[in-house]
């Protein structure tokens, strides 16, 4: 499919991707230039929740299902699901030629506020600093915040950097970071007009 954007006619970035392993069975659609629409079944309603900040501040269209061994608690499911939409990403980026490639964004919720700065740059690696003020946001461990981003990172292959930088309420921190990681994807990912067909690399690949 393709679509049109400020006089420029680009392929439409989708990709779907099944994963099956002896503890999870995930499976991921997912539309780089979609309008935010989603839908998941993840079995973790605090995971749903924030993945649907990503596509509707990413403005991008994410299908997730997955069905894990919850029984002994949710780190496989997290994790999986991070790897499963990283490699959908990495699929669906296609050439990454005329992309802005870098992007940011500070996005605040009350008391809480954090910063998500990344690259596309063909290369995994997360700095991830947040102090959260619980263990847990209803039963969901807030240490696999930091495990989805680190198997997505590892199969998007982009580099990511995230600090929350100020809050007392676990839920807020958590939000702002799936905002903001959503919004600087959104800004990564926009086509620049001055770059069309060019890569964003002097060294000629990303």
């Amino acid at each position: 499919m393709r679509y049109k954007q400020t006089g420029e006619i680009h392929d439409m970035r989708t990709a779907k991707v099944n994963r099956n392993t002896l503890e999870t069975q995930i499976s991921v659609n997912i539309n780089l230039d979609g309008t935010g629409v989603s839908a998941f079944n993840t079995g973790l309603g605090f995971l749903d929740h924030m993945l649907d900040q990503i596509a509707r501040h990413g403005m991008m269209d994410i299908e997730v299902n997955a069905k894990g061994d919850l029984h002994i608690d949710a780190h496989h499911t997290v994790e999986d699901i991070g790897i499963t939409l990283g490699q959908a990403f990495a699929q669906a980026i296609g050439d990454k030629k005329g992309i802005v490639r870098y992007g940011y964004a500070y996005v605040p919720l009350d008391e809480a506020l954090s910063r998500v700065v990344l690259d596309i740059s063909g290369r995994p690696g997360l700095t991830f600093n947040c102090e959260f003020t619980r263990a847990a946001i209803g039963s969901f461990d807030v240490d696999l915040v930091h495990e989805f981003f680190q198997g997505f990172v590892n199969h998007a292959n982009i580099t990511l950097h995230i600090d929350n930088l100020k809050g007392h309420n676990a839920h807020h921190q958590a939000e702002t970071i799936f905002k903001a990681f959503g919004r600087a994807l959104r800004m990564a990912l926009a086509h620049d007009e001055r770059m069309a067909g060019i890569m964003p690399s002097t060294k000629g690949s990303l």
